[in-house]
């Protein structure tokens, strides 16, 4: 999988190191993905979102699971 927002499609920029001698070295940023999971068309998904999207509300969280233990009739 990429390293891309599922959101707003940042990815990996690249551009260069620059020392105090002035050696130039390749280098890449990367962007701060976070696996969550998000309400996507009505289900929910586990994608990888940048957290400029969490803060600016963009990605819909799914409610909470509320569990309930089926009672089995057999044991009663």
């Amino acid at each position: 999988m990429a390293r891309r927002c599922e959101i707003c499609n940042k990815g990996t920029v690249t551009g260069n190191n620059i020392s105090h001698a002035h050696n130039v070295t390749r280098r890449t940023w990367q962007p701060n993905l976070q696996k969550v999971r998000a309400l996507i068309d009505g289900s929910v998904r586990r994608i990888q979102v940048c957290t400029r999207c969490l803060r600016s509300g963009k990605v819909v969280k799914p409610p909470v699971r509320n569990y309930t233990p089926e009672t089995d009739p057999a044991t009663t």
